[in-house]
């Protein structure tokens, strides 16, 4: 597995939104990925069912158990998603409930509906970013990517490590991409 950075620039998260836009699965995958700490695979397992009730009113956050961990996880959804998964359930929602958000035209061998694989994810984040000249870029890049921002955006490291199920404060810097640069220019900036 190829090592894959967080999207750093916001308005490379912008470009990557608008090149996405065409495909209404595609931008809603990457909007929710970038705005969680969901890893791929517990996005692709996601179902109506995990996002709205059986009138289709939207809960406030999302609640699933983590196909890694086998921990359960609740994490709020931002106003941007909300509007988003609305969009998409008003005009992509059969009406089964059980169905995955992100499913592929493959069907399983009773006819149900399959979610996309995580290679297919892989590939729709990796192209896009490959047109935006975005290097070492994937599906996973999303989970960084939000924790990138959120750890710029000074949210604390001993509870972004907690949202990440990481042992370690250092665990969570190495993942979301530190640098010594940024480091530098970090102890550059304070000149006590």
């Amino acid at each position: 597995m190829e090592y894959v950075e967080p999207i750093r620039d916001r308005k490379k998260i912008d470009g990557m939104k608008k090149l996405l836009s065409g495909s209404p699965r595609d931008h809603l995958l990457f909007l929710i990925g970038i705005n969680t700490a969901f890893r791929v695979s517990d996005l692709l397992s996601l179902r109506y069912s995990d996002v709205m009730d059986n009138r289709g009113r939207l809960y406030e956050h999302f609640t699933l158990k983590e196909t890694k961990t086998g921990k359960n996880n609740k994490v709020a959804m931002t106003k941007g998603v909300q509007k988003a998964l609305r969009n998409y359930i008003d005009n992509n929602f059969d009406g089964n409930i059980k169905e995955f958000i992100f499913k592929s035209r493959k069907r399983d061998s009773n006819g149900n509906s399959q979610p996309i694989n995580r290679k297919s994810a892989w590939r729709i984040i990796q192209q896009s970013a490959e047109e935006l000249g975005l290097k070492n870029i994937g599906s996973h890049s999303l989970r960084k990517t939000f924790a990138y921002h959120q750890y710029k955006m000074g949210t604390d490291i001993v509870l972004l490590q907690d949202m990440l199920n990481h042992s370690a404060p250092s665990i969570t810097l190495r993942y979301i991409g530190i640098t010594q640069d940024e480091k530098d220019r970090a102890v550059k900036a304070l000149d006590l």
